[in-house]
C-alpha cells in the first residue's frame, strides 16, 4: 500500500476517533444515570473503541515509515501489533461485561428507560457513521480489527435499544443483562477471530489464502527446475507475502539460463499467487540436503 493510501486511512481513523469519544461520553454518563448495565456495557466497549482506533492511526502512521539498514524490512509489522493489542482488548471488554452482569443478577437496577433509549439511539448512529468513514479493508487486519470494534458497538447499540423497548413493553427488567452477556458473547468471538489470524503472522505462517502445495507443484511447473527444497512462504503484514526457495536445475538446463529460470518462477508466483517479494537460490544439486519443508 502507498503512502496515499495509509493517509487516506489515518485521516479517517483521526474523524472516528472523534465521534466515539463523544459516544463514550454520552454512554457512560446515561449508562449511570439511567442505571442500564447494557449502555454501561456499551459504553465501555466505545472506550475500547477509541483505543482501538488510537492504535490504528499510530499503526497506520509507523507502517508508512521506510526500511532502514536496522529494519530491513520497514515498519509494516506494527499494522499486527496494533491488531493483536485491538483483539486482546476486545476479550478483556468481554470478561468485564460478564462479571458485570453476574453481579446484578440478583438485584437488578431500576432503569430509566427515556435516557437508556436516547443515548442508545445517538451511540447507533455514531457508531454507523463512523463504520461507513473508516470502511471495511478485509486485507489489512489493523483495519478490520479497528472496523470490528464499530461494528460490535453498533450491534450493542442496537441491542441495548431492542432490550429497552422489551423492558418497557414487558417489565422484564432482567433482559438488560441478557443482552449485556450477549453483547459480550459476540465480542469475545470476533476478538478471537482476529488474534488467531495476528498470531498465525507472528508465527510466519503460510497466508491463509495460498495454498503450499499447489505453489509447490507451480513451481516444479517451470521448464528447468528439477525439484525445489528450503522452500519458505510468510507475510510481516495483512498485505505482503514473502517466498524463498532452493531450485535444483534440471539436467539438461544445468548450462542454461538460470535467470530465465528465476523470471519465469517470479512471473508465475505474481500472475497465479500475488507474490512479489522473492529470493530463489539456483543449485545443479541439493546442497543443502533438505526435503521442501527444509527438514533435514
Amino acid at each position: 500500500m502507498d503512502n496515499k493510501g495509509h493517509d487516506h486511512h489515518a485521516k479517517n481513523i483521526g474523524w472516528a476517533i472523534l465521534i466515539n469519544i463523544g459516544i463514550t461520553v454520552a454512554e457512560a454518563i446515561g449508562g449511570t444515570l439511567s442505571g442500564s448495565l447494557a449502555l454501561l456495557s456499551d459504553a465501555g466497549h466505545n472506550l475500547s473503541d477509541v483505543i482501538s482506533l488510537v492504535l490504528s492511526f499510530l499503526g497506520e502512521k509507523l507502517s508508512e515509515k521506510k526500511a532502514t539498514r536496522r529494519h530491513t524490512f520497514g515498519f509494516k509489522r506494527t499494522q499486527i501489533f496494533t491488531a493483536l493489542i485491538n483483539s486482546l482488548s476486545l476479550v478483556g471488554i468481554a470478561f468485564f461485561i460478564v462479571m458485570e452482569a453476574l453481579k446484578r443478577i440478583s438485584s437488578p437496577p431500576e432503569l430509566s428507560l427515556g435516557l437508556m433509549l436516547g443515548i442508545a439511539t445517538i451511540g447507533l448512529i455514531g457508531n454507523l457513521f463512523s463504520m461507513v468513514i473508516l470502511g471495511k479493508k478485509e486485507s489489512n487486519l489493523n483495519i478490520k480489527a479497528a472496523y470490528l470494534h464499530l461494528f460490535y458497538d453498533a450491534i450493542s447499540s442496537l441491542a441495548v435499544i431492542g432490550s429497552g423497548l422489551l423492558i418497557y413493553l414487558t417489565g422484564w427488567v432482567i433482559a438488560d443483562l441478557i443482552v449485556s452477556l450477549l453483547i459480550a458473547g459476540m465480542v469475545l468471538w470476533s476478538g478471537l477471530g482476529v488474534i488467531k489470524k495476528t498470531i498465525h503472522i507472528f508465527m510466519q505462517g503460510v497466508p491463509e489464502h495460498l495454498e503450499f502445495d499447489k505453489i509447490l507443484q507451480d513451481i516444479l511447473g517451470v521448464s528447468g527446475v528439477k525439484s525445489v527444497h528450503g522452500l519458505h512462504i510468510w507475510s510481516i503484514d495483512s498485505n505482503d507475502v514473502f517466498l524463498s526457495c532452493h531450485i535444483c536445475m534440471d539436467v539438461s538446463d544445468r548450462k542454461g539460463n538460470t535467470d530465465r529460470i528465476i523470471q519465469e518462477i517470479n512471473q508465475m508466483l505474481q500472475e497465479n499467487h500475488r507474490i512479489r517479494h522473492t529470493v530463489i537460490q539456483m543449485e545443479n544439486q541439493n546442497l543443502c540436503e533438505m526435503d521442501e519443508l527444509c527438514n533435514k
